[in-house]
């Protein structure tokens, strides 16, 4: 069996979970294909990119289409965007770039977003 590219970046991920579950109500988890993930309220926050399509060691966190924007401006050397996640509400992140005051900013950005879409939701299924 083959190994799946995430494997390799796990470690990678070590710091992302650290700093995440630092946040309120952010837990760990993993994804469909085991691939670590964090969420809040069972929806997902922040994981490893995993299509193809995106470098080894890449983040991908939500992120407002005009956030993402000025990211991929300001540091593209950090920040990109590849044709599958375009339409997503989303934003790539190279973790060998982001230092951990970064790191923590954007899982923070990512955790607000998350938790607007958790209450949205809950609204829906209450009514």
């Amino acid at each position: 069996m083959t190994p799946k590219p995430w494997r390799q970046s796990a470690a990678a991920f070590d710091l992302v979970r650290t700093l995440g579950l630092r946040l309120p109500s952010v837990e760990a988890g993993v994804k469909y294909d085991g691939s670590p993930v964090l969420k809040v309220g069972g929806c997902f926050m922040a994981g490893l990119a995993t299509h193809p399509s995106a470098e080894p060691d890449t983040l991908v966190v939500r992120a407002r289409f005009e956030d993402r924007q000025y990211l991929l401006d300001e540091a593209p050397e950090t920040y990109y965007i590849t044709d599958y996640y375009l339409k997503h509400p989303v934003v790539l992140a190279r973790l060998s770039r982001l230092d951990p005051d970064a790191l923590q900013d954007l899982l923070a950005s990512s955790r607000r977003l998350t938790l607007a879409k958790t209450v949205s939701n809950r609204r829906w299924t209450d009514s």
